[in-house]
């Protein structure tokens, strides 16, 4: 085991971005021409990295499985984006971004890439209005902000419910500006196979064209992992059914370090499972928490009668309903940060209070917010006297307009009316906090390779706090990675294109092949899905909301023996040189039965209790998380040697000299 070495520079906190951007190597614009980089991803991280780098100068190619750049999953985010601008004067600063961030984290982030996150965040929101986002604004022009879980201010932008697509429009925009330059050349419906190392640092990749069938070969020199989370590791997640862990586990397995694998985000607001006919999870934006209160019956009898469908929600009166996040938590209410809002849930539900037919589920109610928006309605429009009908109506109207495409998108999934009767939710795998290790620079343990966005470990620890997913990926692409990447470019002006008909781009081409014809060549009985949603359970059982040693130990083996099951009896319809769509995802689930048993051992070796990773051996008498600083204040980097659960870890002592280290309360 080694001490991992960060690369943090030196100086006061605030002073490390801007003097490190001072003292880093440039690449003078006419090098740029001569220098090629490939983007793996063209989501927020990807495509505002592979446009910025384009517009420096670089020659960029990018890579997505997507039959365009913008159907990238994060497309779907919805609830909006941080940044530290104070526009509501309600107290925020850079600052108290950044210790929100950590805080929310459960202290097991890196201080200074937090601190530069904050930092950056103002400029994201300038450079989106530049390229015409259109967020929401108050009535006078300016831009509106809300509130998110885990903080007391308001500083989170949005596009009513699709922030998401609208950011991803903005830098999509961008890229289309340098494809028609030329200096953007887009391989959409390619996948990332194999990363190719020559002399030790990361010269190009091995691709598959996924309509044709045919391996290709790419050449760089650098390679930008942008690929986003592995959620779908337990199946049922939040995340479109192609998102996958693909390209961040091959890079793993050629010298690149994960880092804390089990740090997995639950979000306490996504429509409930209903059955096993399911393929993915929707998530409600955790904006709706604004304004929604969430409770379930006092009494259990009540909740069975629920249940049952005896008694409707809207018939039980105020007195007799739970708004347990209120009740635990006066200080933030229903806007505590998801992994305790997901823990609170789950309590509830396990204990009988759950309002679905499977009992798992609670509800998520406006009626509050129609009456207190309807009445301030009311007062400007000076309407005398109004009913509770007419004021109920008019707040109404003030939901639809902020929330409207969410409520559409419930009553159309779950065919009742969240006007008319309380949302229900529950909650589900949505965002992986860990991932590839890289130091302050975004480069991993294999020189040449970065990561940018989700599919890196630096800025969220334990716990992502909401609407900071898109924060971090536009931080990477647009205003931290085209700095740092030079840096690392900058030895290579001289070097000229990189050849592709060496041994180690033969090597890599003939392994990609070798696994792909042993998949197709398997005559095997059961489908891919059959073994994907059998890892998914075991994922969510044991190594889920909740975790212990027991279950954990269990997983590591039950997973080692669905691995071997998987390769001798999976089958894959069709060929290679062909489009196969069974044979992509059967790729995308040996890597995903490859990083579940790592997960677990990740879960297992760490004996304490921190945001999204909750082992119920470690536990307050209220049933909080409860940390162990002095035994587990690090990252967790763990290195392939041939088998997930004989990795070898590493460590990266995570030092607070800029903050109180404290147990999280909220209440």
């Amino acid at each position: 085991m080694s001490v991992l070495e960060s690369k943090v520079p030196a100086g006061p906190l605030e002073e490390k971005w801007k003097n490190h951007k001072n003292n880093i190597n440039l690449v003078n614009p006419a090098n740029k021409r001569n220098i090629d980089v490939i983007v793996i991803g063209t989501g927020l991280a990807g495509g505002s990295a592979a446009a910025t780098l384009a517009e420096l100068g670089y020659n960029v190619k990018t890579f997505c499985y997507q039959d365009s750049p913008r159907r990238a999953h994060s497309i779907a985010a919805q609830g909006g984006i941080n940044a530290a601008k104070n526009y509501q004067g309600d107290g925020d600063s850079d600052y108290r971004l950044f210790y929100d961030t950590i805080k929310g984290g459960d202290y097991r982030s890196r201080e200074s890439n937090v601190y530069r996150l904050a930092e950056v965040s103002g400029n994201i929101i300038d450079q989106c209005v530049a390229q015409g986002v259109p967020f929401a604004r108050e009535y006078g022009g300016l831009l509106d902000n809300r509130s998110f879980g885990g903080v007391l201010v308001s500083r989170t932008f949005y596009a009513k419910g699709q922030t998401g697509q609208q950011l991803l429009l903005g830098a999509y925009s961008a890229m289309n500006r340098q494809i028609n330059r030329g200096k953007i050349k887009s391989y959409t419906r390619h996948e990332m196979l194999d990363l190719v190392i020559v002399d030790g640092k990361a010269r190009g990749i091995i691709a598959r064209d996924l309509v044709s069938g045919e391996i290709e070969r790419h050449s760089a020199h650098a390679v930008v992992i942008a690929s986003g989370g592995y959620g779908n590791v337990f199946y049922l997640s939040t995340n479109a059914m192609g998102s996958n862990v693909t390209a961040s586990w091959k890079v793993h397995k050629k010298g690149a370090f994960f880092a804390n694998p089990c740090f997995t985000q639950i979000h306490p607001t996504c429509i409930p499972v209903s059955g096993d006919h399911q393929s993915k999870l929707t998530l409600m934006s955790e904006s709706l928490r604004n304004d929604g209160r969430i409770w379930v019956p006092k009494k259990l009898e009540d909740a069975k009668a629920i249940q049952e469908g005896r008694l409707k929600p809207t018939d039980l009166k105020e007195e007799d309903r739970d708004y347990y996040l209120e009740r635990r938590y006066p200080a933030f209410g229903n806007l505590v940060p998801r992994d305790v809002a997901s823990r609170a849930a789950k309590e509830r539900c396990d204990a009988g209070y759950g309002v679905n037919k499977t009992g798992e589920a609670v509800f998520l109610d406006f009626s509050a917010a129609f009456m207190r928006y309807g009445q301030e309605a009311a007062n400007t429009q000076h309407l005398k006297n109004p009913s509770d009908e007419q004021i109920r109506d008019l707040g109404k109207k003030v939901i639809e307009s902020k929330y409207g495409n969410l409520f559409q998108m419930y009553e159309k999934i779950v065919d009742q009316n969240p006007y008319e009767t309380p949302m229900m939710i529950y909650p589900a795998v949505h965002y992986t906090m860990g991932g590839i290790w890289v130091d302050y620079n975004l480069e991993t343990t294999i020189p040449g390779c970065f990561a940018t966005g989700e599919a890196n470990f630096s800025d969220h620890g334990a716990n992502r706090l909401g609407a900071s997913a898109l924060m971090q990926g536009l931080a990477d692409g647009y205003f931290v990675l085209p700095y740092t990447i030079g840096n690392y470019l900058a030895d290579d002006i001289r070097t000229g294109p990189i050849p592709t008909d060496s041994p180690e781009f033969d090597e890599a081409e003939n392994a990609v092949r070798s696994q792909l014809e042993k998949l197709c060549n398997n005559k095997g009985t059961k489908s891919v899905d059959h073994f994907h949603k059998r890892l998914g359970k075991i994922m969510w059982n044991k190594a889920g909301m909740s975790r212990n040693a027991e279950d954990l130990k269990s997983a590591v083996e039950e997973i080692k023996a669905l691995r071997e099951e998987f390769w001798k009896d999976v089958k894959i319809p069709g060929e290679v040189n062909e489009l196969n769509t069974e044979l992509e995802k059967a790729a995308r689930v040996a890597d995903f039965l490859e990083l579940g048993e790592l997960f677990a051992v990740d879960a297992l070796h760490r004996n304490e209790s921190c945001g999204g990773h909750f082992r119920e051996e470690y536990q307050t008498d209220e049933g909080e998380a409860l940390r162990d600083d002095e035994n587990f204040m690090y990252v967790a980097a763990w290195e392939y040697t041939g088998k997930p659960s004989e990795a070898v870890l590493h460590k990266e002592d995570l030092n607070y000299e800029y903050i109180e280290v404290k147990t999280r309360s909220y209440k």
